[in-house]
């Protein structure tokens, strides 16, 4: 199935508990090379073709909003979804953007995650079966930290047949970027209506139905946000781009 997706969800509810910056502001808020966090991800994803944005919003909801909107990307729309139990797992957050986004397939991004704008684009351009979603992974960590704090996944022929925090033995590591079908949101409720609330639980479901493939990234440049000191290795990724904001 050919696909030409432009639309994505940024999950950006969380308070960002391991990252202790001394303001108690929201990290997505915090300046990486000068931009906040969660423009530098939004900028990157307008970079690789999305037009359409739905960020689903809780901790600091009114200051993250005032910081997207003050710095649009110009032909792109964005609308805010607020998830008032932001401090449950990011399922949650993710099954909140179900009314804008159930027709029709979608990249879903992490707010606190940079990534190379070409990734995506790559990601966006997949053509992919009805019903199936993909995971970029990526099978060659340099790091053994970033290793050790990823959540990881294991593989078959192209396809996802697990993936968890704690999973052991492992192929690659989940980089945070998603392109779903709307098949997610059934994935997640019925996740949820079994007391999980992460989004790799949704995501468990749908390989456990053969609808889950991983695209390789192996060579990638990307980084997970989670603590201050993930903010030197952010530092570095942009000083070894080009500048894409």
């Amino acid at each position: 199935m050919s696909v030409n997706v432009r639309d994505a969800v940024i999950l950006a509810a969380g308070n960002g508990d391991r990252f202790k910056n001394g303001d108690h502001h929201s990290k997505l808020l915090h300046p990486v090379a000068g931009q906040p966090l969660i423009l530098r991800t939004i900028h990157t994803a307008a970079a690789a073709g999305i037009r359409s944005f739905c960020i689903v919003v809780g901790f600091e909801a009114d200051r993250v909003r005032a910081t997207v909107e003050k710095a649009l990307v110009p032909g792109t729309t964005v609308r805010f979804v607020y998830n008032p139990e932001w401090h449950l797992e990011n399922g949650v957050s993710a099954l909140a953007a179900r009314p804008h986004c159930a027709d029709r397939r979608f990249a879903l991004l992490m707010g606190d995650h940079l990534f190379e704008p070409a990734v995506l684009a790559r990601m966006l351009a997949l053509h992919l079966e009805p019903n199936v979603s993909v995971l970029a992974v990526d099978s060659l960590p340099g790091d053994p930290a970033v290793a050790a704090e990823a959540t990881r996944v294991r593989m078959r022929a192209g396809r996802i047949t697990a993936i968890g925090k704690d999973l052991d033995p492992w192929d690659a590591l989940d980089t945070g970027l998603f392109v779903f079908s709307p098949a997610l949101f059934d994935a997640l409720e019925q996740a949820q209506a079994a007391g999980e609330t992460t989004l790799s639980a949704g995501v468990r479901r749908l390989a456990a139905k053969g609808l889950m493939r991983g695209a390789d990234v192996a060579g990638a440049t990307w980084c997970d946000v989670d603590t201050i000191e993930d903010l030197d290795a952010a530092e570095s990724l942009l000083s070894a781009e080009p500048e894409h904001a």
